[in-house]
């Protein structure tokens, strides 16, 4: 065999090697499609989730209602927090602590109070978005080698952008004369594809790619013990002495839900309170979560619960530059800050891009076997050659 032939077959075992990558690739891409909108199939799939109407013209609850109304039908269950999913036509979230004990999360009937049945421990949604962030590697002391095996390949995505963009000239034709050739062959059919998922999505892969990069990054800076955050945790334990005595000695009736929602509100211009969370013990606070006009970030407010004063606060003024850019990463890159309509975009896009991929593994893949095809022959004809002259 010559060295050119012994190279050529070297380099196309290294090509095959490259095989398990792409799939790697492919796998966490469609994962990451269903993980967009796991909780929506979870919705179709179980009637306990939604948040069906009794009437056209019915109205949702208030907290306080739907908590009044769970203590007249389940008296023995404790409500410990209330959590509004992205989207209305899914049942409130409740934590729950039943007797004995153990704790759960309970499908809640916004317009009715029903308790309409309860979550698994692991479910689909849980399973994708774990499949799909961290390769379902368990974490024992900061983040897992999974979690660096997925997010690691946020860069090779970022340069593939980039590289891909320099070598496909004028691109953006394809955005005014997309062509797809179907009846020239395999080849060219997945060659068109790969270019007009590429042209189409760049968008979308770019935000991919550069939050994928965050999260690597991310993970870096906490196992190393690293903060970039302005945020400094206030107790949330109040002091014997502000919590206001009755004559008996007892405390106060505190404020009911509905109150603390009301001061986050007056508080929070525009706030749309989709998280609270009771106090754990009775010296400590009532938080209230939600967003108001940026989306992408939570804000949330620690009341007293029998005074009604805010003892501390996490707002969008209280956030650096940095702090907007990195907390406003993970929404961007699951989808989940606009509703239905922004979790179908991104999934029609992840779509669209394990397409892309899938598109340039079968290209890569029969380049290679060709290839490799031919330089089996080769080395074939090469060994005749040499047996003839023996």
């Amino acid at each position: 065999m010559s060295k050119k032939s012994r190279s050529k077959i070297w380099f196309l075992v290294h090509s095959w090697l490259a095989l398990p990558i792409w799939f790697f690739v492919l796998i966490v891409c469609v994962t990451g499609t269903l993980a967009v909108v796991s909780r929506e199939i979870m919705w179709l799939a179980n009637p306990e989730m939604r948040a069906n109407k009794p009437a056209d013209d019915a109205q949702r609850m208030s907290f306080e209602q739907i908590q009044n109304t769970l203590a007249q039908q389940h008296p023995e269950m404790i409500p410990i927090a209330y959590f509004q999913p992205d989207g209305e036509y899914f049942a409130l979230n409740v934590s729950i602590t039943q007797p004995g004990g153990r704790s759960t999360l309970a499908y809640v009937n916004p317009y009715t109070g029903e308790l309409q049945g309860y979550a698994p421990n692991f479910d689909f949604r849980r399973f994708t978005r774990a499949l799909h962030g961290w390769w379902l590697v368990p974490s024992r002391a900061g983040y897992s080698w999974g979690w660096y095996l997925v997010s690691i390949l946020g860069l090779p995505m970022l340069a593939s952008l980039i590289t891909g963009l320099v070598v496909y000239k004028r691109f953006w034709k394809g955005f005014f004369k997309p062509v797809l050739r179907v009846s020239q062959g395999a080849r060219i059919f997945w060659g068109d594809l790969h270019r007009l998922s590429g042209i189409w999505s760049i968008w979308f892969i770019a935000v991919i790619s550069i939050t994928g990069t965050w999260f690597l990054i991310q993970a870096l800076l906490a196992d190393n013990h690293i903060s970039i955050s302005s945020y400094s945790p206030v107790t949330s334990v109040l002091s014997h002495a502000s919590i206001p005595q009755s004559a008996d000695g007892s405390p106060p009736p505190a404020i009911s839900l509905d109150q603390a929602v009301a001061i986050a509100e007056q508080k929070v211009p525009g706030f749309d309170t989709t998280n609270i969370l009771r106090p754990s013990n009775a010296y400590g606070t009532l938080t209230v979560s939600g967003n108001s006009w940026y989306p992408l970030m939570f804000q949330s407010l620690n009341i007293h619960p029998y005074t009604g004063e805010i003892v501390s606060s996490r707002l969008l003024s209280d956030r650096t530059s940095l702090e907007f850019v990195t907390e406003s990463m993970r929404p961007l890159h699951t989808g989940d800050f606009g509703g239905l309509w922004v979790k179908l975009i991104w999934a029609f896009f992840g779509l669209v891009l394990s397409l892309m991929v899938l598109s340039g593994l079968l290209i890569w893949s029969k380049r290679t076997a060709l290839a490799t095809v031919a330089a089996l022959k080769r080395t074939a004809r090469e060994e005749r050659r040499a047996g003839t002259v023996q």
